[in-house]
């Protein structure tokens, strides 16, 4: 990626979540188009203020919802203990999170509380267990949203990012499929932090990885996805996911997008094409295939992510993210930095983990 350095890079993936999530915040989940179009025009192009009686009322454009507070927290605690700490992690739940929210949807910072969140917050506030037992089965992106600071953090160190992804994300969610997604969304974004590109030969080089056992994925196939030699032992599973297929999935996006047969006009309705909701199976294919197609065009993948309708705040996150990896801080139109509240405070983490990165 010229002229983007690794800490450029690193700011860009922090910061372009952060600004997905505020862009998410007044058009989020409009399911219905027409309704959308007609609160917000035909394209949304910045920050907005939520409509009356919709998620996040009485927030204002440019502030955080409860996903970019809790990603905050995450870098806090990231930059505090100089790297990732379950224990420092799950005391500012306690301290800094839980007392806020009162296990109802509408509650909390940004006036939304996710179902992952508030299952967790009942085990952990009403039922009083432990933080080993807090995970619940929500299919959707949630620990991503915080656990991609993570991947920036260990960028390079697929190993140590992979088990410290898979360790905070079964706090609020334990469902082997999504964890397996959300580390393979993690490791990718990583992968670009370090230089990577997000491309058809990106799956091959997780593959060679999760073979030579660096990343926790189960492979029975050779390289290229060839079939085993008859003899060859099956693969040891213990620690590892079952299948590999959630690091094949960012290629073949990739390959779509590249593809001149395959065409998705416009952009946004990517969302149409792989799907509207929340969960994870929605979200991820979405994402991969706008920052593949956008990869230096930060502003065009966004506002197509959060256009899109739907789930678009997760999705407008989690492009952001990968988008802002591949483009560098750099190259994140200005505008969108200067109307984040609390951009000074976002900026610092955002260096000090980049500063930081192993």
């Amino acid at each position: 990626m010229p002229g983007k350095d690794t800490r450029d890079r690193a700011r860009g993936a922090l910061m372009g979540a952060l600004i997905g999530d505020a862009l998410g915040l007044g058009p989020h989940w409009y399911y219905d188009l027409d309704a959308l179009r007609r609160d917000y025009g035909d394209w949304i192009s910045g920050y907005t203020d939520p409509q009356p009686g919709r998620y996040h009322d009485g927030c204002k454009a440019g502030q955080l919802s409860q996903a970019g507070f809790i990603l905050t927290l995450t870098m806090r605690s990231l930059v505090a203990r100089g790297g990732y700490d379950r224990q420092d992690f799950c005391r500012r739940l306690d301290e800094d999170l839980f007392p806020l929210l009162d296990g109802t949807p509408v509650s909390g910072p940004g006036r939304y509380t996710s179902q992952s969140i508030r299952e967790a917050w009942r085990r952990r506030v009403e039922q009083h267990v432990s933080f080993e037992e807090t995970g619940g089965p929500a299919d959707t992106t949630e620990a991503i949203e915080r656990a991609l600071a993570i991947a920036v953090r260990y960028a390079k160190s697929p190993a140590a990012l992979a088990a410290h992804v898979v360790d905070n994300t079964v706090i609020t969610q334990s469902d082997p499929l999504v964890v397996s997604m959300t580390t393979a969304y993690c490791v990718v974004l990583g992968m670009l932090v370090a230089g990577h590109k997000l491309d058809a030969a990106l799956s091959d080089t997780l593959m060679h990885m999760a073979h030579t056992g660096e990343l926790p994925f189960h492979a029975v196939t050779q390289d290229n996805l060839q079939p085993p030699r008859p003899g060859d032992p099956d693969p040891p599973r213990a620690g590892r996911f079952a299948s590999p297929d959630a690091l094949l999935s960012p290629s073949y996006m990739a390959r779509a997008a590249a593809d001149p047969d395959i065409r998705i006009e416009p952009a946004w309705k990517v969302s149409l094409v792989y799907g509207m909701p929340c969960a994870i199976y929605h979200q991820l294919p979405a994402a991969y295939y706008l920052a593949a197609r956008f990869p230096d065009d930060f502003e065009a993948a966004v506002l197509h992510a959060v256009n899109g309708g739907g789930q678009n705040q997760a999705r407008t996150i989690l492009t952001g993210a990968l988008v802002g990896a591949q483009a560098g801080l750099s190259g994140i139109p200005q505008r969108f930095v200067d109307g984040l509240e609390e951009k000074k405070e976002l900026l610092e983490l955002a260096g000090a983990l980049a500063a930081a990165l192993e």
